[in-house]
């Protein structure tokens, strides 16, 4: 009986080192869809289409996981999220998305002014739901806004606590 169990174990063990891969065999990244950088250009543009595109994308992250976009933020970094009660943050969030995702993949320089006029724009259409003295002072506080990230957007990253 002890025989036959120290067979089956061996047999077992043998079993096991011929259907295990071999030591050097790395695991393989996934395959991230080809279309990637398309995609993220085409969530990243001034425009209104582009950002109700990012926003759905957002609420169904997902549907997006295959191609590993960096979601996180951190809002408007230590500027107030919703200054003077303008809702900036989902301007501030598009905006990390772009300079995280642009970082990623090495396409920040060529991609910062675009991505800043992407933030302003947002900001601005955040403006435009206002009237007379209101719009005139968002308008101000966005063009501050816009003014910081054009001056001090292409520093470095500090790691500070994500907030998704």
């Amino acid at each position: 009986m002890r025989a036959r169990a120290s067979a089956l174990a061996t047999c077992a063990a043998a079993a096991v080192l011929l259907l295990a891969p071999p030591a050097s065999a790395a695991p393989r990244a996934p395959l991230v869809p080809a279309d990637k950088p398309q995609v993220l250009t085409g969530w990243t543009q001034p425009s209104g289409a582009s950002q109700s595109a990012w926003a759905a994308a957002r609420g169904n992250r997902d549907a997006w996981a295959a191609y590993g976009f960096d979601w996180s933020t951190d809002y408007c970094t230590t500027s107030p999220d919703n200054p003077f009660g303008f809702p900036f943050r989902m301007a501030c969030a598009r905006h990390d998305f772009g300079y995280r995702n642009y970082k990623a993949a090495m396409g920040f320089p060529a991609a910062k002014s675009r991505l800043d006029e992407m933030f302003r724009s947002d900001l601005n259409r955040v403006c435009a739901r206002y009237a007379g003295v209101r719009r005139t002072s968002c308008e101000g506080t966005a063009w501050t806004y816009y003014q910081a990230v054009r001056a001090f957007g292409a520093t470095p990253e500090v790691s500070v606590a994500q907030r998704t």
